[in-house]
């Protein structure tokens, strides 16, 4: 057993890993140089419209449309969650009968619904008020709309799962100590729920940056509506495709980092950070191993 102190423990060398590794490294490199040697793509115009006026208001607005909808859907989420997992028959159904119409529907279809609603509802006659459908539905209605009812969707099912995860003796020893329903569920089975739910509401919201480029077949003036509206004019197609996900990429990261964030403040992170951050230590490990 002496002998074994000095003894070095020489790691497996896992040559297929790397071999493997060595030939997804030569595939990219090349389908970058393909990239980037075109002589179609006009590399100047990218800086020049990275930061154009009409893009950043793209952007604006949709950042706008990404917590808008989040907002509306995680209230009428949690309303149909609490609908779901209650007695009566006839509010579960409804909120039932909710998930799996707008689950089972695609999101274009429902966008491009809301935007001819007039079709089949031209006006809203109360009494002596009159209100034009054409005038209260525009496009960023409604994109929002849809985008909102949609989402309610999954919030009610993430919300109802993250109820269903807190042991129900929980809410009997709020009923012993004098909670009504309604404050048992505020302030014992909600907050320790929270640390069920927020991960996934994250994920959704990094979800939302990237689906709001639906709203664009109505031309709700999103980022990618504001894309298509350039490149229509100029025929920069690739260029301006390639400054939409540049800003796709950037919002999606930051979203991604600051849910990070969130989780380790409420001690539900898996440790990990996010995956770009991952991806240039592991970079930086490999350099250093190597030096």
């Amino acid at each position: 057993m002496g002998g074994m102190k000095g003894a070095k423990v020489i790691p497996a060398r896992r040559w297929g890993q790397w071999i493997a590794a060595a030939l997804l490294s030569v595939v990219v490199l090349a389908l970058l140089f393909v990239v980037i040697s075109s002589r179609r793509i006009q590399w100047s115009a990218i800086p020049h419209y990275i930061l154009d006026d009409t893009i950043i208001d793209g952007i604006w607005l949709t950042l706008v449309f990404t917590i808008l909808s989040m907002v509306i859907s995680i209230l009428a989420g949690g309303l149909l969650a609490t609908l779901r997992l209650s007695r009566n028959p006839v509010l579960t159904g409804f909120a039932s009968l909710y998930v799996w119409f707008f689950r089972g529907t695609p999101l274009l279809v429902q966008i491009i619904f809301w935007f001819n609603i007039q079709l089949f509802i031209p006006s809203l006659d109360l009494g002596g008020f009159h209100l034009d459908m054409n005038a209260i539905v525009t496009p960023f209605v409604a994109a929002l709309l849809a985008l909102s009812l949609n989402e309610a969707a999954y919030m009610a099912e993430i919300m109802r799962g993250g109820l269903l995860a807190i042991d129900s003796g929980q809410s009997e020893a709020a009923k012993a100590l004098g909670y009504t329903p309604t404050q048992a569920m505020l302030r014992i089975i909600f907050p320790q729920a929270l640390r069920v739910i927020i991960p996934p509401i994250g994920n959704q919201t990094i979800a939302m940056l990237k689906t709001t480029s639906l709203v664009s077949v109505v031309a709700a003036q999103d980022l990618l509506t504001r894309t298509q509206n350039i490149y229509a004019k100029n025929f920069l197609i690739i260029e301006l495709l390639i400054v939409a996900s540049i800003w796709y990429l950037v919002m999606t990261t930051i979203a991604s980092g600051l849910q990070y964030l969130i989780e380790r403040r409420l001690g539900r992170s898996t440790g990990e950070a996010p995956v770009v951050w991952r991806a240039v230590m592991r970079l930086l490990r490999v350099e250093g191993s190597r030096g």
